[in-house]
């Protein structure tokens, strides 16, 4: 997504979704065959799938902790200004911002105009020398 610095519980929602597209794939091929390897695969599945999803919750409830906690911080990691919290802070370089574009004069969406992104900084990725 252009614009944010996704949380940890986006990839985590990903690993839950194709664990789970998985855990049904191979439930069909046992269907299929019944072959029990798959179905016993299948259930080593499940089990991956649902320690993902309690660690997308625990991540989750972090994630709404800090917006809750600090409001301006959450923002500043939505942002891509800063590393958010639960995430590897060594290395963090800011989101480029070099090819943001303005919802109001770039694409004429005129209840944008309080959203206004024009008078931005230049990009502080590029000035540490990171690459857009």
């Amino acid at each position: 997504m252009t614009g944010l610095q996704m949380h940890h519980t986006t990839d985590l929602q990903d690993a839950s979704r194709f664990l789970g597209n998985a855990m049904m794939a191979l439930r069909a091929a046992h269907v299929r065959t019944g072959d029990d390897r798959y179905s016993a695969l299948a259930t080593q599945l499940t089990t991956m799938a649902a320690e993902a999803r309690l660690l997308e919750t625990q991540a989750r409830a972090r994630m709404h902790g800090l917006h809750s906690e600090d409001p301006e911080q959450f923002v500043r990691c939505r942002e891509g200004e800063e590393p958010w919290p639960d995430e590897i802070q060594a290395g963090f370089i800011p989101r480029h911002t070099c090819r943001d574009q303005c919802l109001y004069h770039d694409h004429n969406v005129l209840d944008a105009i309080m959203q206004c992104t024009c008078g931005q900084p230049p990009c502080r990725a590029c000035a540490i020398g990171g690459t857009p």
